[in-house]
This record gives C-alpha cells, structure tokens and sequence, in this order.
C-alpha cells in the first residue's frame, strides 16, 4: 500500500503557489523584509541558487536590492492604472456634464498636498513634475487635449508647455501669436500657451494686445526660468559672424554678446527654435536660444549662460475660449478703458484699493482703433468673481468705460526649463 503524501501546511503552500506564479508571470516577489533593512550576509539567503553562484556578497546584495526594486515598479505600475481606469470614469461624468479636462486650480491643490506629505527622500521637484506627467496622461484619458504655441518646435512657449501640461497632448505649432489666439477661440485647439511678460524686458505688448482682439480667457499662468546659449555648426567662436534669435533673446544678451563677438551681425527672426533650424546650414552663423535646441538640431554649445542677467524668468499663460470655474483662484486679471475726464484711472485704482484688492500689474497699450486711446492690461490678486467682491465689481463696472475680464486663475508655479 503506497504511503500518502503529506501535503504542506496552509501557508508554506500559499508561500509556494505565491513563488510559482510570480515565477511563471515573470513578476518579482513581494521580499519579507526591505532589503535596506538587511545586511548583505544577511541577503545572501534570500537568493535563489541560479542567481548566487560565482557572486560575492556585494553583488548578491545589489541583485536582492534590484529584485525589490522590480516588485516595487511592479506595485506602481498596478497603482497607475488603477488611477487611469478612475479618471476615465472621471471623464465620462465631465462629458455629460460639461466640466472642462483641465483643472488647474484641482492640480495645485493635489500637487501642493502630496508635496506637504512627501517625507522625502524624493525631492519635491522631482515629485511635482512626476504628477505633472500623471495628469497629463489622466488628462487626455478623459479627453484629448490640442495645445497651440508659438513654432516651431523647440520654442520656448513649446519648451515651457510640455513641462507644465506634460507630454500626452498633441502640441501643434503656429507660425505667429495671432494663429495661437484665433485656434483658441475659434475651438481648433482647448488650450494656447503664450507668453506674457519677461522679468528683464517687460510684457511681449503682442501678446496683451491679442487680448483686446480675440474673445479668450486665462486659465493658467506659469514662470519659466530663461538661461541662453550661443548654438552653432562652427567649433570656434572666432568663426561667427551674424547671430540670429528672437527679439527679446538677443537683447537679453547683448551685452555679453557685444563683449565676446563685437562684429558679428545680430539678426532677429521670430523664434529661437527658427534661429536654429536657420543657422543649421551656416557655418559661419550662431543662434541664441535654449541648450536644448542643439541637441535637436545637431549643433554645439559655443557657451552657456550668456544672458546678461542670471535671474531671468518669463511669465506664460494657458488661454482658453472659456472662463476658469474651478475651486478659489487667487489671481484675476482684466482689461479695462476709462472715460475721457480726470481722475477717471485714478477713480478705478481707489475702487481697488477701498476694497483691499492688490493690483500687481498695470499696463497701457495703444488702442488701435482710436488715436491716442489707451487700453489698460491689470493683473489683480483676488477672484474678481467670489461673492466678497461683488460690490467692487459693480463699482468697476461704473467707474470704467469698458470693461472685460480675462478670467480668474491660481498663481503659477516657478520652472526650470534648462534640465538637460
């Protein structure tokens, strides 16, 4: 009579069938304790045979260490799509009822509250643009996103809204900022990145008067630090005679340009990133722009940091056809023109002030339908629409001979755009 096997206990079986599976699937074991917690003699008992023969105990370690890495990645990758299959859930419910895809005030929130609990060692740079390219992916589950900028590709409007709405969107670039407005608010595209004001040379005075043209809204801002390098096909600077960039690159950098080539011709066309598609045929010619064109374009580094002034930074703003509802934005900002009599500018900035909002920018542009008229750009640091302001609305609202608001939105966060 042949003896009956004797089957294992519970949880050595549960142990074995747990090992066999993740063997078959090709997926790593939960480890029983964290390896960090573990000396390398220690570790040594926790590799299979096949992976410690021929191996000292420092690789023996390094291969348990990598094994619960993998569980790890295993864990998130679970994590992920359990959140992705939520936000198209999330997107079903805003395509009944209308709710826009991005939530810019929802995001900071999230991201300001993951940063609050991050106990680190991760730093919370790292964290933020990490959950920037999660919700760029839940974004466009719900819905996919077209996003317009100034091209061509590689601009700093591209640079600066691929690291604030990530990488899956599709990004389409216009030949100038008026294609960006008019897609915008002709429903071609959901968002347009622009910039708005430079902290050196002061706001891009197309992109306000824009605002008076098209019927668009703010839903978003961002500032994007600005470091500029000289690009070329030459190896030497002694080889460069004209310079090409944007306006405003080469007046950032005129001095250390007038410095270093005194007799190179400065050349402005419309983008950085058409500077350098433009110098990629001409040996004798430079770009100024971001470092990471060259790459792109398969030119040198001739130097880095040329700006004038390190501390330069580039205040960008999303627009879209329709106005931010979402959550307590703390910035609005307006476009306004005031009657023909005096005081009237003065009458508008004591309507601020007697309802204790800050104005934290106020800038004229010329009116072009009218000689001589002026249009006046404001940025105010309170929700214009909230309850509490009611009052000082209606007092703007008399006080101004037009009036149009451009949208509430959260302040921006701080970027850095020279990441290599």
């Amino acid at each position: 009579m042949e003896m009956p096997e004797i089957p294992e206990t519970p949880a050595k079986a549960d142990k074995a069938g747990k090992s066999a599976k993740s063997a078959a699937s090709g997926q790593a074991e939960k480890p029983a304790q964290p390896v960090q917690d573990q000396a390398p003699a220690q570790v040594e008992t926790a590799i299979r045979p096949e992976q410690g023969q021929g191996q000292s105990a420092d690789q023996k370690f390094l291969a348990a260490v990598r094994r619960e890495i993998d569980w790890v990645d295993e864990e998130i990758l679970s994590l992920l799509n359990k959140r992705a299959r939520i936000s198209k859930r999330v997107g079903r419910l805003k395509a009944g009822s209308g709710d826009p895809v991005f939530k810019p005030t929802r995001e900071k929130k999230l991201l300001d509250r993951l940063t609050a609990m991050n106990p680190g060692p991760l730093p919370n740079e790292h964290l933020r643009a990490i959950y920037r390219e999660i919700m760029s992916s839940s974004r466009s589950l719900q819905r996919p996103q077209k996003i317009v900028y100034l091209g061509p590709e590689g601009t700093f409007s591209h640079l600066a809204a691929m690291e604030y709405l990530g990488h899956s969107v599709e990004y389409l670039p216009k030949a100038n900022f008026e294609a960006v407005f008019a897609a915008v608010s002709r429903g071609e595209a959901e968002l347009g990145v622009i910039p708005l004001e430079n902290s050196l040379e002061g706001s891009v005075g197309q992109s306000l008067d824009l605002f008076h043209r098209h019927d668009v809204f703010i839903q978003a801002e961002l500032f994007c630090r600005i470091r500029h390098a000289l690009l070329s096909k030459a190896m030497r600077m002694e080889d460069v005679s004209v310079v090409y960039s944007h306006p405003q690159p080469l007046a950032q950098c005129a001095q250390w340009l007038h410095a270093n080539l005194p007799n190179a011709a400065l050349i402005p066309l419309e983008s950085t990133a058409a500077a350098a598609r433009t110098v990629v045929d001409k040996p004798g010619a430079a770009a100024v722009g971001q470092s990471r064109l060259a790459e792109m374009h398969g030119l040198s580094v001739l130097a880095s940091g040329i700006e004038d002034a390190p501390d330069n930074w580039t205040r960008f703003c999303i627009i879209a056809a329709s106005r931010l509802a979402d959550g307590q934005p703390d910035k609005t900002s307006i476009l306004f023109t005031t009657p023909d009599k005096p005081g009237a500018l003065a009458a508008v900035l004591a309507t601020l002030a007697e309802a204790g909002i800050n104005m934290s920018k106020l800038e004229s542009r010329p009116l072009k339908s009218e000689k001589w008229k002026y249009v006046f750009f404001a940025d105010l640091e309170c929700d214009l629409y909230a309850e509490d302001n009611k009052k000082a609305l209606a007092l703007l609202r008399e006080r101004c001979h037009t009036l149009r608001l451009l949208g509430s939105y959260p302040s921006g966060p701080k970027l850095d755009l020279n990441r290599e």
